[in-house]
């Protein structure tokens, strides 16, 4: 080739050269490479809006970048999971997933707007959450049995509220109504924080809530707990006992919260996540303080994760069936 033909094609290898080095440089760009937003389907003040706040600053820290909590209520939670699996499926958009959205709602709904087993990928799973049931103070009730005979007396007249319908709270509920015979009206809101506010205005009468969200009322004298919803007492609470203890049978409705991705997620990028998380529930500050809300840290692989999910969505279908839950 002629010296001056080689010129002539300098400028094109050049810029091909160029194009190369960018495109090599943006493949191994390291995750995260803007803010991280986590996704949380209910309004603030709720449980898993209160997990997801606790955690979010030290992963944080672990991941060297930014990380938002972005409340979506609505739906069970199905607005928030729709939002991230339109965001772009590069982890940079989590979920914060839950029992109801998950495990109970495709029992329930006749249609999801996605497949929650092919279209959302468990990343890990962040607690383990039993149910408070707890009743505004003025309610004239200070047990299960005697809560259980109040609403006998007055069938159709008690209702209770959920952060949403086919939600673990309101699965519970229904629970209670059918194996203690009792008639009971369920009361579905936004998210833990709009039902909370009308609990404690008396609007409500009772609901099944998780302990990191209901407590501090409890304490204040606004609500009383009456039971929790496992098989044993909770350390943190040793006071409180199980509805089990009341006389209702097989009464263990545990809940769950979660990290989820969206399908095509880079599987290096979902195991990076769930290293740090898990690292975040192992820190001693934050396992103490989910033990004190009767929390129980969990920062499963996503493979563990996935046979969770794939259990816990058999047992809740049961639930749905007993309780012959229909979409509201």
């Amino acid at each position: 080739m002629k010296l001056r033909s080689l010129l002539k094609l300098l400028p094109a290898l050049a810029a091909s050269i160029a194009w190369l080095g960018a495109t090599q440089a943006w493949a191994t760009d390291p995750f995260p490479s803007k803010p991280v937003k986590i996704l949380v389907g209910f309004s603030p003040g709720g449980s898993n809006d209160v997990v997801a706040r606790l955690i979010a600053p030290k992963l944080a820290e672990g991941l060297g970048a930014q990380v938002v909590v972005d409340n979506r209520p609505g739906a069970g939670g199905n607005i928030a999971a729709s939002a991230m699996l339109a965001a772009p499926t590069d982890g940079h958009t989590l979920l914060m997933c839950t029992t109801g959205t998950l495990s109970i709602q495709p029992h329930v709904l006749k249609s999801m707007p996605f497949d929650p087993e092919k279209d959302i990928v468990p990343v890990t799973q962040v607690t383990n959450a039993p149910y408070m049931l707890m009743v505004n103070a003025t309610l004239p009730v200070k047990s299960v049995k005697e809560l259980v005979a109040y609403a006998k007396q007055k069938p159709g007249e008690i209702n209770f509220a959920s952060s949403g319908t086919a939600t673990g709270g309101h699965l519970a509920g229904e629970m209670l109504k059918t194996r203690a015979g009792i008639d009971i009206v369920h009361v579905a809101y936004k998210g833990t924080g709009q039902a909370m506010t009308d609990l404690l205005a008396g609007q409500v009468s009772m609901i099944f809530d998780q302990p990191v969200s209901s407590m501090q009322y409890a304490r204040s004298g606004k609500l009383r707990a009456l039971a929790v919803a496992s098989a044993r007492r909770l350390t943190a609470f040793p006071d409180i006992p199980t509805v089990m203890e009341a006389g209702v049978p097989d009464f263990e409705p545990v809940t769950w919260a979660g990290i989820c991705a969206a399908r095509n997620t880079p599987p290096a990028i979902v195991e990076r996540i769930q290293r740090e998380v898990a690292k975040v529930l192992a820190m001693p500050e934050i396992a103490k303080r989910l033990a004190a809300d009767g929390l129980e840290p969990v920062g499963s692989t996503p493979e563990q994760f996935r046979a969770f999910l794939v259990a816990d969505k058999r047992k809740w279908g049961r639930v749905v069936k007993d309780a012959d839950v229909k979409a509201e």
